[in-house]
């Protein structure tokens, strides 16, 4: 039985699946894999906000060598703009549009693909589906490998069909990813009219002292691996946008990508000591998605490489550039690396793949399943 790499990643796309998401996509997916002899189990955790959230653990095969693909189904919203219906996938000018068509749809139907043309003829494959990456991941990976360690169950090896290549397929490999925290700092006061200023206590300026101090801090200057890590306000408000009223509150919002010399919660640590400095009585509330990583030279990202050289003729630069993963999480598994379609629509109106990408990256991952189980 050979799957069609483009029937299927249309089939999901038609699915809205915004995130956290469940249901009818992971529907699609269960009906392509369980011909090709996976037993699948699905479980459903979480409320709202930051849930429901549903995934997905696709397993075929027994024993050594345990080879993983790791993937989200759930998409960002789909905005305004869009030419057609977001949900409605279709071909236009060889391309594939639709939400979820290059992040990351495309590419777990190009990976059902590749298993349903390629010979396993030893050890275990996998599928890791998450229906909450584009979130916070609060019910999604991470309840994943809960799952795996309760059922004794551990890849030696995990490919991620994240979107990696930045102008064509196989330019580039993810062998890790910066670590991401966001933070609010509430700075409180006492609201009050502009012309009576002893009556009210206004916390903007403090506030500006707050982010004057942050923006100042130099990091680091980065490694051989990573980029500097950078700290980056992504938002500055109050209560109130009368002209003529002192706010009662004021809140800075951030983010910091790291590298690995740094921790998320020393970074904390550290946005909280400025804000008390600056800003008596702020409050610092924060976030963190997850942890820097690199994946060391070994087996898994050679068979990458190899297949994509074999497929393309590319040689692929080993990045670790970009946003984060779920390999984030993953990585305390396993080695794990990154790659899949050029990542130039991702999140954008009308968001699509070329349709002989898909089957280009499909070929590639049969020839890197070939490699590992074959």
């Amino acid at each position: 039985m050979s799957i069609d790499p483009i029937a299927l990643a249309s089939a999901l796309i038609n699915c809205p699946s915004i995130t956290p998401a469940q249901g009818p996509v992971f529907d699609v997916l269960e009906d392509a894999l369980t011909p090709l002899g996976f037993t699948v189990h699905r479980f459903t955790l979480g409320e709202a906000p930051d849930g429901p959230t549903e995934n997905m653990v696709a397993i075929r095969g027994e024993g050594a060598p345990h080879f993983g693909f790791a993937g989200h189904l759930d998409v960002v919203p789909p905005g305004d703009g869009w030419s057609g219906n977001a949900f409605s996938a279709r071909i236009e000018d060889g391309r594939l549009v639709g939400r979820g068509a290059n992040d990351m749809k495309g590419a777990i139907a190009a990976y059902v693909a590749a298993l349903s043309r390629a010979e396993q003829k030893q050890g275990t494959a996998s599928l890791l589906i998450t229906g909450d990456e584009e979130g916070y991941a609060t019910f999604g990976t991470p309840r994943i490998i809960d799952w795996l360690n309760d059922k004794g169950i551990r890849p030696d090896m995990i490919l991620i069909g994240e979107p990696t290549s930045n102008e064509v397929l196989g330019d580039t490999v993810k062998i890790g990813r910066r670590g991401s925290v966001n933070m609010w700092i509430e700075v409180p006061g006492t609201q009050g009219h502009v012309a009576y200023p002893h009556r009210a206590d206004n916390p903007i300026p403090p506030l500006a002292r707050v982010v004057a101090a942050l923006d100042a801090i130099h990091l680091d200057d980065g490694t051989d691996a990573f980029p500097p890590s950078n700290l980056e306000f992504t938002a500055i408000s109050t209560p109130t946008h009368a002209s003529n009223v002192i706010p009662g509150t004021g809140t800075a919002q951030l983010n910091i990508r790291f590298n690995n010399l740094q921790r998320g919660a020393d970074l904390v640590a550290m946005v909280e000591e400025v804000a008390a400095r600056e800003a008596p009585g702020a409050k610092v509330t924060a976030r963190i998605s997850g942890e820097a990583f690199l994946t060391p030279p070994g087996r898994l990202f050679d068979v990458v490489v190899e297949a994509i050289e074999e497929e393309t003729g590319r040689k692929p630069e080993l990045s670790t550039s970009g946003g984060t993963s779920d390999g984030r999480f993953l990585i305390a598994l396993c080695p794990v690396v990154d790659f899949g379609l050029p990542n130039a629509t991702m999140h954008k109106v009308d968001e699509s793949a070329a349709v002989e990408d898909i089957h280009a990256l499909s070929r590639i991952y049969e020839r890197v399943v070939a490699k590992v189980l074959g």
